[in-house]
């Protein structure tokens, strides 16, 4: 199959971009012609006062992506178009290209900027979905996105006007939720049933088992809002310091965070900064176990994914979408989302109980095996691709003009006494 592969890579490149990398290596090794399309938050640092001007309405309509793809779908005929992310150059206007050149479409939904400007349902501290149940105009109060109310509202125009275009419901033949709490927040948010599935992320290549027990708890993500980083700073208070913790990572909070664990004499605590993708999986292998405390939905934990192929249990936040990946007393343990005290407490027994932390780390490798590698993926995902390609098929013969008296005819001819 020729799949075109569409993504607008952020400028600080995360968990999507990861994935949308490795599907393509993943579809390439199964011998599809796979080409891509691409483009990088970081040429807004180019553009003009006049570019940046124009950059809201872009948002909700980029014209020059929606020429650029259609002429690549018209010159390439795949079968079908995959999107990761659309925000903010690409837009939903590359959808209509599609439709233009009678492309199938499958979307990935690896955050909720459908339905939340800000990505997250994630404000002030505590989970907020307040623009799924209400108007999107909410967030431009609250200034959620970048805390800007103008920025924010250049997001709530694009999803705005898209809601009313109805593009998520006509444009979009399929979708990729990433966990069953996603799809259904999703489907609760107006998406219909039948167009979303589920497929998790996958790890590939596998990087293997650890050889020995770890030296250390860790943690390893971005440096922002609802990862719950103070939550675990302040466990490591609780815990007077005597269990090694590295911290592996980047953002916007690393001063504050630094500040504070100095401030907390927390010499035990060890800031790594950003880490390769090699040098972080090798970090993970020399881990006890992995701490994962997000307060916000997360589309997907990869790196919960990394530590179970690597033989590593995880500590991780009893909220959402992670409940489905850790199980308790199996591959993990959980607390309470936000509950220092409750992170101490599972964070202690699990240093004193390594045998039963080993034991969570082999599950937790079977999982890995059973559910995410890309031998698993793969046949996941081309069945996505054939439905989506079944929807548009349909959808095109109930808009096509002809289609129903084409069929009448046909029908006629065979069944000739229904009409005399």
């Amino acid at each position: 199959m020729k799949i075109c592969l569409i993504h607008n890579c952020y400028q600080n490149p995360g968990g999507e971009t990861i994935m949308a990398q490795a599907e393509e290596r993943l579809l390439t090794s199964a011998g599809n012609d796979v080409i891509e399309y691409r483009c990088d938050n970081g040429e807004i640092n180019d553009y003009g006062t006049g570019s940046k001007m124009t950059l809201p309405l872009r948002t909700v309509w980029a014209w020059d992506r929606y020429n650029d793809i259609k002429a690549l779908l018209e010159r390439e005929r795949p079968g079908i178009a995959h999107f990761h992310n659309t925000f903010p150059l690409v837009s939903p206007a590359a959808y209509y290209a599609c439709k233009q050149v009678g492309i199938p479409v499958v979307q990935t939904l690896h955050n909720y900027r459908l339905f939340c400007p800000q990505a997250t349902f994630f404000r002030n501290g505590k989970i907020c979905e307040e623009c799924l149940n209400h108007s999107l105009w909410r967030a431009v109060y609250h200034g959620c996105y970048r805390g800007s109310r103008p920025a924010t509202a250049s997001v709530a125009l694009m999803l705005g006007v898209h809601r009313r275009l109805k593009t998520w419901i006509r444009m979009v033949d399929g979708y990729i939720a990433l966990t069953e709490f996603s799809r259904r927040k999703f489907i609760e948010g107006g998406l219909p049933a039948e167009k979303v599935a589920v497929k998790p992320n996958f790890l590939d290549p596998d990087p293997g088992v650890r050889a020995e027990t770890g030296k250390y708890a860790l943690f390893v993500g971005r440096f922002s809002e609802g990862k719950g980083l103070q939550t675990l700073l302040t466990a490591w208070h609780r815990l007077n310091n005597f269990i090694p913790l590295k911290i592996v990572g980047d953002g916007p909070l690393r001063p504050s965070l630094q500040d504070e664990a100095q401030c907390g004499s927390t010499a035990s605590i060890d800031f790594c900064g950003w880490m390769s993708r090699d040098q972080t999986l090798e970090a993970i292998k020399q881990a006890r176990f992995l701490v994962f405390p997000s307060e916000a939905y997360e589309g997907f934990g990869l790196t919960i994914v990394e530590a179970f192929a690597c033989g590593i249990p995880v500590i991780a936040s009893q909220l959402a979408a992670t409940k489905e990946i850790v199980e308790d007393g199996r591959t993990g343990l959980h607390f309470r989302p936000g509950d220092a005290a409750d992170l101490a407490q599972k964070v202690e027994w699990a240093w004193f109980h390594p045998k039963e932390m080993a034991s969570m780390g082999r599950m937790g490798r079977a999982e890995y095996e059973a559910n995410y590698t890309a031998e698993r993926n793969y046949p996941m995902l081309m069945e996505i691709y054939e439905r989506a390609i079944a929807s548009h098929k349909a959808a095109q013969w109930r808009t096509d003009d002809g289609g129903a008296r084409r069929h009448g005819l046909a029908w006629k001819e065979e069944h000739p006494r229904n009409f005399s």
